[in-house]
């Protein structure tokens, strides 16, 4: 039987926090056997006793896979606990899924020089994979790279995840795989067979001004839009605001780049949101964080708390609809750090605003230190983004 439960504990002591959620969804083991899949995420505080934390969970709920990562913030049904001591876990019953965890580390990422090599490390052939689920340490891996390599190898095919946090005054993060505690690399796991996952990347922003064309770019510069300086563009579109879009603007301009130009119109979602990372007053170039290419549909950004409400709730609400009678029987919730409290002015967002779009209770995640998502076709790296995957039924 397909089945899904959550649950989030908040305690100083990892023992009673792991007992809460376990008792808390432990009722359908009893009725179903063990769950196919868990994911478990646990917060910087227990990080000395991360290796029994895991390893009890693993031998509490004798998932078939168990994957997840330390989180500086987690999240579970309607909550998010940020920054103090908790633990959140979902546990799925997923029959005709079929599941293939994977262990990645850099040495394996590099010797990966052609995308054939990813199907002899993960076990997992191009066609035989509905979504991947991805958690890496910051530190020890070429994240971005490895996002790269396993677009190239499954294209087309969505990757959730994020990268661990954790205390944000210490370089080390933990990723969770079946019992074990890794201080490096990155875990994966493989969706297939009878569930698919539905993905919503919400990056916070919100469009202004019109879009343009890159008419000239090299490496992560854009020179000019439109043939004219692309700063002079930037100015007009800022000087054409109203007050209030000006007030909200100011220090939180970004760029949108289109990802699929093959639309009658661009909406929220439709782009790949970076910062603006610098300009130079005499050319008017823009630098900014990706590498934008000549002919490049590009339109600038705002990002605060509200253009992040609205946008979530309109790409929930469009996931929604193009999910019809099939509904959701889970979500992963991969929130950037700097969302939660600090970016909306109260706790909890992202996940009551989820669960109430899809009426779900079983979720959990965490907040990361990077997301991972798609945008069109293809998966990125992200910031101040929430990366969330629906699990759904095949039909």
């Amino acid at each position: 039987m397909t089945a899904a439960q959550a649950a989030i504990a908040h305690d100083p002591s990892w023992e009673r926090a792991l007992d809460e959620v376990l008792s808390r969804t432990a009722g359908m083991t009893g009725e179903s056997g063990r769950p196919d899949l868990v994911f478990l995420f646990a917060s910087a505080a227990y990080a000395r006793d991360y290796p029994a934390l895991v390893r009890r969970a693993q031998e509490a709920t004798n998932a078939s896979v168990l994957v997840g990562c330390s989180g500086q913030g987690i999240v579970g049904p309607g909550r998010e606990i940020e920054n103090e001591p908790a633990i959140s876990l979902l546990a799925l019953w997923l029959p005709g899924a079929e599941l293939r965890p994977a262990l990645i580390n850099q040495r394996t990422l590099e010797a990966c020089e052609e995308p054939g090599d990813w199907y002899d490390v993960t076990g997992v052939d191009r066609d035989a994979v509905n979504g991947w689920f991805l958690f890496g340490d910051p530190f020890g891996i070429d994240a971005e790279r490895l996002v790269d390599a396993l677009s190239d190898a499954y294209p087309g095919t969505p990757l959730i995840g994020g990268l661990a946090s954790g205390d944000p005054h210490v370089p080390r993060t933990f990723v969770f795989l079946d019992g074990n505690v890794y201080t490096e690399g990155a875990v994966a796991v493989a969706l297939g067979g009878a569930y698919t996952v539905r993905t919503v990347v919400s990056q916070g922003a919100e469009p202004i001004g019109e879009p343009w064309t890159i008419t000239a770019a090299d490496e992560h510069i854009v020179h000019t839009i439109g043939q004219r300086p692309a700063l002079e563009i930037l100015v007009e579109t800022f000087d054409g605001l109203t007050p209030e879009l000006k007030e909200r603007a100011r220090r939180n301009l970004l760029v949108g780049l289109v990802m699929d130009e093959y639309q009658d119109e661009f909406r929220r979602g439709d782009f790949l949101i970076r910062n603006v990372t610098g300009y130079d007053p005499g050319t008017g170039a823009l630098a900014i964080g990706a590498h934008p290419r000549v002919g490049q549909t590009i339109q600038f950004q705002l990002r605060d708390g509200r253009a992040a409400d609205e946008e979530l709730r309109t790409l929930l609400s469009q996931a929604r609809g193009t999910l019809g009678d099939a509904k959701p029987i889970a979500a992963l919730v991969c929130c950037c750090n700097g969302r939660g409290a600090g970016l909306f002015g109260e706790p909890d967002h992202d996940a009551r605003v989820i669960g109430e779009q899809f009426q779900l209770q079983s979720l959990a995640g965490f907040f990361c230190n990077g997301e991972i998502g798609p945008v069109g076709l293809r998966n990125y790296l992200h910031g101040y983004t929430a990366s969330i995957a629906l699990i759904v039924p095949k039909a």
